[in-house]
């Protein structure tokens, strides 16, 4: 269940380890530092987030959530470092340097090379992520006058069904080309496509316990949104994290408001909305070309814990696909935790538990799909195989 405890095998680096751990901690035994101590701290420092104890664990416990809310508390009596500071506020790192400043900002990290990485405290191993030079958010509004004029038409001549793509901050500063996939897809399935508009849903802060950000960003989000959720579009998120947040912790961050609820019932992931669409009757399989296809699917830990691979594996094989899904767990990633250079050992050991040899052992033919972001790199840094997002996989195969 636990892929700390699956590869370190210490009780401490357990669901029940670190719930022992909190309990004894607001009983005193961790002296007067408490739940703020360096005791805690060391047995939560391997807890990846990945919310399986949220759905496997016999007594439901979610550590993830408990996690966030240690955080919170654990860094209003302690200074927090630089480098996570980094990494909970990546979105607005991402918004000021990709566009024109991409490429300055992408050589700069390409020329400090490991030593950036160090300094950074960043696995010198790692690839790290490069900006966009046309975010998703600026080609999108920059289309071709002509294919908007057809795409027009098309909606014209057919009922138009309306999709709201939320476009998170990494499918739109780091890979566009995620998102452009998306929008295609939905467009050529028969969909008037229109981008969130939101800011950031907040998943980075609360990754890493900042609080009261995450609620402001949440309470943005859920703005913006609540109108054309009331309105029953469909809110379709490519990155599981950031579209399962909507989901899940933001109930938590904002209790008393009533449209969190609204928001949560249109936010579905892309997996999810094709597989409702499919047997609902609006998308069929004859809308994808024949041929034998084979295709090797890691789910995000988020989405195996909240929805399990059922949409994603229906949806690949709406698209004709023969598929794998080895029984691979976390894959080690988790966001920032496979970037630091304190985890970057246990992050590969996750890896290599199931997740690198099946992709490994894979035939060149076999299309290795996993919809996080974080899997791709994690995939990427082990195999050398670049691994797909389902909607760039069911484009090409349409």
């Amino acid at each position: 269940m636990c892929p700390s405890f699956m590869v370190t095998r210490d009780e401490a680096h357990s669901t029940r380890g670190r719930a022992n751990a909190l309990r004894a901690a607001m009983q005193g035994d961790f002296g007067v530092d408490g739940l703020t101590g360096a005791g805690v701290y060391d047995v939560m420092a391997l807890c990846l987030g990945c919310k399986a104890c949220k759905t496997e664990c016999p007594s439901s416990v979610d550590m993830a959530k408990l996690k966030f809310e240690w955080l919170g508390r654990y860094w209003d009596k302690h200074r927090m470092p630089a480098r996570e500071r980094r990494f909970a506020n990546v979105y607005r790192t991402a918004r000021r340097l990709a566009g024109p400043l991409a490429p300055i900002a992408n050589l700069g990290m390409r020329l400090g090379g490991t030593a950036l990485k160090r300094a950074m405290g960043i696995a010198p191993q790692r690839t790290l992520p490069e900006f966009a030079r046309t975010p998703l958010t600026v080609w999108f509004d920059q289309r071709d006058n002509t294919k908007n004029e057809q795409a027009t038409r098309e909606m014209e001549a057919h009922p138009v069904k309306r999709v709201v793509l939320f476009n998170d901050t990494f499918n739109t500063y780091q890979e566009p080309a995620v998102g452009r996939a998306a929008v295609e897809l939905l467009e050529k399935l028969g969909y008037s496509v229109s981008l969130s508009g939101h800011r950031c849903c907040g998943r980075t802060t609360i990754s890493a316990g900042l609080v009261e950000t995450a609620r402001e960003l949440a309470l943005e989000t859920v703005s913006v949104l609540y109108e054309r959720a009331a309105a029953g579009i469909p809110i379709v998120g490519l990155e599981p994290s950031c579209i399962l947040s909507l989901r899940d912790e933001y109930a938590a961050l904002l209790p008393d408001d009533p449209r969190v609820e609204i928001v949560a019932e249109q936010a579905m992931t892309l997996e999810e909305f094709v597989t409702n669409e499919a047997e609902a009757g609006r998308i069929s399989s004859d809308n994808w070309s024949t041929g034998s296809r084979k295709a090797l699917l890691h789910g995000h830990c988020h989405q195996k814990a909240l929805v399990g691979n059922a949409p994603s594996k229906r949806a690949l094989e709406l698209a004709g696909f023969e598929v794998e899904i080895p029984d691979s767990g976390c894959c080690g990633m988790a966001g920032s935790f496979g970037y630091e250079s304190e985890h970057y050992d246990w992050s590969i050991k996750m890896a290599e538990r199931v997740l690198a040899p099946a992709v490994r052992a894979a035939d060149e033919e076999t299309v290795i799909v996993a919809s996080g972001t974080s899997c791709r790199v994690q995939i990427a840094d082990t195999t050398k195989r670049r691994a797909k997002h389902l909607a760039e996989v069911l484009l090409e195969a349409l």
